[in-house]
């Protein structure tokens, strides 16, 4: 509609936009082009999502998607540092023509800043106090860059990277620029290209070791790649890197996934992560893992799917790419060493680790708060004196835990063994981790991590 009123308005103009590589949108962006050819409109089309056109990336890699995060890395190396952002253009000099009774009202499809339910999206109930409003913009993103770099910079003079990996804080104001970068306010190239500026700089002019200063960069624009030629990839059904688990079904199944989607599970850490993410549309990458991993193969052995759903309508910063790429991954169905991954996130004991005095779960699920420290993540624990001296008596003001994490976690693991032997005979040309390191980056784990934080649920 805007495309038609301006030629009305205009008659003739240029048009530029940005070239988008994920496969669902290409029926969009091939109409755009179509409308152009046919009304004679000159149009520029450019790619600057990624580091790197996921193209070319494929092409350099003799033609087909690079099956391992190793592999991967290794083309990035070949075609070397992605392009350095352009510099601000000097329109000083330039004279800027003006429009004549040029009605701008006329182009808008809505008076004002739309709301949400003008736009089909009505509130959601139950989502307490803490509705957190994004600001967006670019000036808005520039300073959040520029927040982050003093982050990094601080981490870097310590001899570390990745800060908010090393030392993550689940309460603080998110530092993550993963909603900048999805909805274009801030360049991944200036991103990229500032943290290692800034690392050659600390480190007086040395290349940083490995990749893994800007790793979850690099995650980024593996996943784009993977999803580039692949229309099929945020399902099962017809993805070629998807291994085809046959997950829960039936009605139950629905009513487990409606408590995992409304924070319900009995599970304080997975709960405060849930409800975080529909209240403020954004939780940290751990905390993603953590549910991920409790809604497939640790716990309730549903598909992916619905979790990608669920992401896709929540988050701020969804890419459709990266978000269906960490389902994948985290459920064993691709970059997975044929279902070969012992460990499964305990929904206790790992949100324990990171926030021992359960603050951030005493934040998002008050009905727990004035419980004693020890049953914060496992309420089912305390007794009924100190449930009712706290206010919180469980399978009354807090729900009864869904499913027994250790059962559910030995048994879905015996499935994953069988599903394994069944596909040795004819294994499947399949993604998975280079290493047990690739595994533990991915996963945002401690360099020393142990059983009780991913519990192994081997026999």
């Amino acid at each position: 509609k805007v495309l038609h009123k301006l030629k009305e308005e205009l008659g003739q103009f240029k048009l530029s936009f940005d070239e988008d590589y994920e496969p669902i949108w290409h029926q969009r962006d091939l109409a755009v082009r179509q409308w152009c050819q046919n009304e004679g409109i000159e149009f520029i089309e450019r790619g600057s999502h990624t580091l790197w056109d996921p193209r070319t990336v494929i092409q350099t890699n003799g033609g087909v998607p690079p099956l391992t995060y190793q592999m991967f890395v290794h083309t990035m190396k070949v075609l070397g540092p992605p392009p350095r952002p352009v510099s601000d253009i000097d329109w000083s000099c330039v004279s800027f023509g003006k429009l004549e009774n040029f009605a701008s009202d006329n182009i808008k499809l809505f008076p004002g800043i739309p709301a949400a339910e003008e736009l089909g999206i009505s509130q959601e109930s139950g989502l307490g106090e803490r509705v957190v409003v994004w600001e967006g913009g670019e000036n808005r993103a520039l300073r959040q860059l520029q927040d982050r770099v003093i982050v990094e910079a601080e981490a870097f003079k310590r001899g570390l990277y990745l800060p908010n990996q090393a030392q993550p804080d689940l309460l603080a104001p998110p530092t993550s620029l993963s909603a900048a970068l999805s909805a274009g306010c801030l360049s991944v190239r200036r991103f990229y290209w500032e943290i290692h500026d800034l690392y050659k700089d600390i480190h007086q002019g040395l290349q940083p070791a490995s990749e893994n200063i800007t790793g979850q960069l690099i995650w980024r624009e593996y996943f784009y790649t993977m999803s580039v030629n692949n229309p099929s990839y945020g399902q099962v059904t017809g993805n070629p890197i998807c291994l085809g688990i046959s997950w829960g079904q039936g009605g139950g199944n629905e009513e487990a996934v409606e408590r995992w989607r409304r924070g319900q599970t009995g599970y304080p850490f997975i709960d405060a992560a849930m409800r975080q993410l529909r209240q403020e549309g954004w939780i940290h990458h751990i905390a993603r893992n953590a549910v991920a991993c409790f809604l497939t193969r640790g716990d309730l052995w549903v598909s992916w799917e619905a979790g990608l759903a669920h992401f896709l309508h929540q988050l701020i910063d969804a890419d459709w790419s990266v978000c269906a790429g960490n389902w994948l991954w985290v459920s064993s169905s691709a970059f997975e060493q044929l279902l070969d991954c012992s460990q499964c996130v305990c929904p206790v004991n790992y949100g324990r680790r990171l926030d021992p005095h359960g603050l951030y779960v005493k934040r998002y699920v008050p009905e727990v708060q004035h419980l004693p420290v020890q049953y914060i993540y496992e309420p089912w624990k305390a007794s009924l004196e100190v449930q009712e001296k706290s206010n919180c008596i469980i399978g009354k003001d807090y729900p009864e835990r869904i499913v027994n994490h250790q059962q559910a976690s030995q048994k879905n693991r015996q499935m994953m063994i069988r599903i394994r032997n069944s596909l040795v005979e004819n294994r499947p040309q399949h993604c998975c981790p280079s290493s047990v390191e690739e595994v533990r980056q991915f996963m945002w784990l401690p360099e020393k991590f142990t059983d009780h934080l991913c519990e192994s649920v081997h026999t």
